[in-house]
């Protein structure tokens, strides 16, 4: 059953800045969030929503529009009602243990001073405890994009949130997947950051060890952005790293584990499995070089979370609830949570002592990889096969996610081509602590290969920008039409064995024109004097020696000339004559071609 609510404000980080420069206030931005969430009319993602009037007023008092200085300058975002935001109660999805903020998180603070406006509070598996995101006294929120399926845990109201373009990002946090498997589920890009790159001051724990705040948007270019702006060492967080800001690494050929056969697990779900290899065989085609590896003492790491010395954490972290108020707990996780008290110490230690050991049998593993690739799911539960079983889908559900942080890795979960039969399709990148600019840097190509509309078919989200590194006998070539993946032309380039290195933006130089004749539909871009703007481009490695080859496929109007980009560098690109746009359609406003083709439903491969 699909819920897609129609006429979703695009909401990206680059589309509202444009709308800002050309004039337009917060306010009016603010009044497109609070009709959508009136369209969406679901009572389960917020648990506290601001009034709009008390939003404006934040943005009212916001200093001059500088996107640089400001790189979040009005962009509405929610935050999940586990992290504190001054002036609202946080509630941990407990009424009884909700409490008044009189002063925001640490991250939270990071992102008004940034320039974001907090919108509300969102709904949450209780204490995040689950990855189902039904586990609330509240409302449960609706999957974004099937209301039988379930949303998503523990952040659920943050991911349906951002899928259901309300906001244009949302904080979640993450434990044992909470940051990953609702972006999944809701056809979004999930970050789960190294641990300690964010505060977790004004955060309610979960597994004070294991917890970070995550970041959830319908691009990896937003999300990316969030996290630098978010990012910052914390002296009054005891578990802070003094890392630094994390910086892209676009390393061109990395070596990416993936599950061999014997250790995959898909519990059936055969549409699941091919969604995935179809995914891997894009990462192939776009450079990387696969490595299958041994799941298998990942495996036994996840099996520690809800065993031992961390459901004694969670313990730990709402003793006070779970010892005087156990009514007020959430029966699932109560039921969870009361298992601590069969445990001693001793076995927390023997828990410690085990994980050391499985991280010994795993770092062989890890040191012949640059990252890894899983599926961020390994299949779907609707609401009524968790109403019959509460526990066994959740645990099924973090087959992919309950590892990691054990394991003391980042990851970054990214929609790819919808499966077979309608759901969403998504992998998640891992790598270990530090590398998160490696999984943003090839989530970025898998996003523009998989070419997906986030979410309920909402806008596709703005390229990252990428500075692209390439071997010393390789040629960069910008591709500005129907060469892109998945257009018809791409083939000219996968032929002779080119790479994609991801999106690009140009320098703001140029202008776009859709040219006439056929029979393939192709865009000419123009550099200009003034009146240009930038535009989106693809970039693909190919070998110098084939370049010849290449170029002999190409015929006037179009042609490879040097093309500015955005960061200041330069490379090969298409161009077009000057002749040829006098009576082609100008196209320029659209950003790119790709662009163009999703607004216009103009014919594609």
């Amino acid at each position: 059953m699909d819920t897609r609510v129609s006429g979703a404000p695009d909401l990206g980080i680059a589309a509202l800045h444009e709308r800002y420069a050309a004039g337009e206030t917060p306010a009016a931005i603010l009044r497109d969030v609070y009709a959508r969430i009136v369209d969406v009319a679901d009572l389960g993602i917020f648990i506290t929503l601001r009034e709009e009037a008390d939003v404006a007023q934040d943005a009212a008092a916001l200093p001059p529009f500088d996107p640089v200085a400001y790189p979040l300058w009005g962009i509405p975002f929610a935050v999940k009602d586990n992290i504190d935001v001054a002036g609202l109660p946080t509630t941990a999805a407990c009424p009884d243990f909700a409490y008044d903020a009189d002063k925001d998180a640490f991250v939270v603070a990071r992102l008004r001073d940034a320039g974001a406006l907090v919108i509300g509070k969102t709904n949450l598996d209780q204490f995040a405890t689950g990855l189902v995101g039904v586990r609330t006294p509240y409302d449960v929120p609706r999957n974004a994009l099937d209301p039988d399926i379930v949303p998503g845990g523990s952040s659920s109201g943050s991911a349906v949130a951002v899928a259901q373009g309300i906001v244009s990002f949302a904080l979640g946090t993450d434990t044992a997947g909470s940051g990953r498997v609702p972006a999944a589920l809701n056809n979004i890009v999930g970050i789960k950051p190294t641990l300690g790159l964010l505060s977790a001051t004004g955060m309610v724990p979960a597994c004070r060890t294991l917890d970070t705040i995550s970041v959830f948007a319908t691009g990896v270019s937003d999300a990316w952005t969030v996290l630098k702006a978010a990012a910052g060492y914390d002296a009054k967080d005891a578990y802070s790293r003094a890392l630094p800001i994390p910086a892209l690494d676009n390393r061109p050929v990395p070596v990416i584990g993936v599950p061999d056969v014997a250790s995959r697990r898909f519990f059936g779900d055969r549409v699941q499995e091919d969604a995935f290899d179809a995914a891997l065989e894009r990462l192939r085609a776009l450079g990387a070089n696969l490595q299958e590896i041994d799941l298998s003492p990942f495996y036994d790491t996840a099996e520690m979370l809800y065993s031992g010395a961390w459901v004694a954490e969670r313990m730990a972290a709402m003793e006070t609830m779970m010892r005087e108020s156990p009514d007020s707990v959430h029966p699932v996780t109560r039921s969870i949570v009361s298992a601590a008290d069969k445990l001693s110490a001793v076995d927390a230690f023997r828990g410690v002592y085990r994980l050391a050991e499985l991280k010994r049998v795993a770092e062989p593993v890890l040191a012949q990889i640059d990252m890894m690739c899983v599926p961020t799911i390994p299949t779907f539960y609707t609401l009524a096969q968790l109403a019959a079983d509460p526990i066994g889908p959740n645990a099924r559900l973090g087959t992919y996610t309950n590892f990691v942080n054990l394991m003391d890795m980042c990851g970054l979960a990214v929609p790819t081509s919808t499966r077979t039969d309608g759901r969403p399709g998504s992998v998640t990148l891992l790598a270990p602590a530090g590398r998160d600019g490696l999984l943003a840097a090839w989530a970025a190509r898998l996003e523009t290969d998989a070419g997906q509309s986030p979410g309920t078919g909402l806008t596709t989200p703005a390229p990252l920008i990428i500075t692209p590194k390439i071997g010393p006998n390789e040629t960069i070539i910008a591709a500005v039409g129907a060469h892109m993946s998945n257009l018809q032309l791409n083939h000219e380039l996968t032929d002779l064995g080119a790479r994609c290195l991801g999106p690009a933006q140009t320098s703001e130089d140029y202008r776009l024109y859709r040219l006439r004749g056929g029979p393939v539909p192709k865009p000419g871009m123009l550099r200009v004097a003034k009146d240009g703007r930038s535009l989106e481009v693809e970039l693909w490695a190919l070998k110098t020696a084939a370049v010849g080859a290449f170029l002999s496929k190409i015929q006037a109007p179009l042609g490879i000339g040097t093309i500015s980009l955005a960061d200041g560098q330069s490379c090969s690109g298409f161009l077009v004559e000057y002749a040829a746009v006098t009576d082609a359609e100008d196209i320029t406003s659209y950003g790119g071609w790709r662009s163009y083709l999703d607004a216009t439903h103009a014919l594609t491969a």
